[in-house]
């Protein structure tokens, strides 16, 4: 299957949801639903953690996702793989091209260092939120804690190497309007930060609202592109195809 925006306007919105910038989220995305993520002002990061909603213990794995597929980052055609070989997902359409994998999370004190304080009791909700923390809240909801942390997704940032080997954040990488959809192939615990990417370097605090889009996608038939992109796409989807058979 490859998908077209045809297919998304045709079919029904389940539901719709604006997360703002710095804020978190997390809910259940049940196999077969698809979720589109826009950035509405430009220059959007998304923090996504993935879990099994059976069973949470299995979740989203880093190393795993990029060796399978020979990537360092994502983009149109690649899944996401679990720690049991798993697709957990798979991105449809993207119209951004790179989707950081390997640089973690904004936390409490690089949000300090870098725009300084600005609290609750003095700025209610204009006040400096962090990934780590955020992440942390939703996890909280569903029974998950610190140990539950793994390396996470950066939708919407990219971050490349120079000749020196140093990582670069590269600013417009996103743009208003820009979208990824996400297709979910298990029945999945997602939780997301909108708070910046750790490297950004926009010199003053102002993370961009996300707005989310739920429909149904349906599961990927034979001709998927996520499923062809590789021979152990293949496979993924076969080991998902085999949790969920009666």
């Amino acid at each position: 299957m490859t998908f077209n925006t045809k297919d998304f306007l045709v079919n029904k919105t389940l539901w719709q949801e604006t997360v703002p910038g710095g804020n978190h989220w997390s809910g259940l995305m049940r196999r077969g639903s698809a979720l589109r993520f826009t950035d509405l002002q430009g220059g959007a990061n998304v923090s996504m953690l993935l879990y099994n909603m059976e069973d949470k213990l299995e979740r989203y794995n880093m190393p795993d996702t990029l060796k399978a597929q020979h990537t360092a980052f994502l983009t149109t055609g690649n899944v996401c793989y679990s720690d049991m070989g798993r697709v957990m997902c798979s991105i449809i359409n993207d119209t951004v091209g790179w989707h950081d994998t390997m640089c973690g999370l904004s936390d409490a004190a690089l949000i300090e260092q870098k725009y300084g304080v600005s609290n609750y009791q003095a700025q209610r909700n204009a006040m400096y939120r962090n990934a780590k923390d955020g992440l942390l809240i939703e996890l909280a909801k569903h029974g998950l804690g610190k140990r539950d942390l793994v390396a996470n997704i950066n939708l919407f940032s990219k971050v490349s190497a120079n000749n020196e080997g140093g990582l670069v954040f590269n600013a417009g990488n996103s743009r208003a309007g820009d979208v990824v959809d996400i297709r979910f192939d298990m029945n999945v615990l997602l939780v997301l930060s909108t708070a910046p990417h750790a490297l950004d370097t926009k010199p003053i605090y102002q993370p961009a609202d996300v707005l989310l889009t739920a429909w149904h996608a349906g599961l990927a038939d034979t001709d998927d592109v996520c499923r062809n992109a590789c021979g152990q796409n293949q496979r993924g989807f076969i080991n998902t195809e085999r949790f969920y058979a009666n």
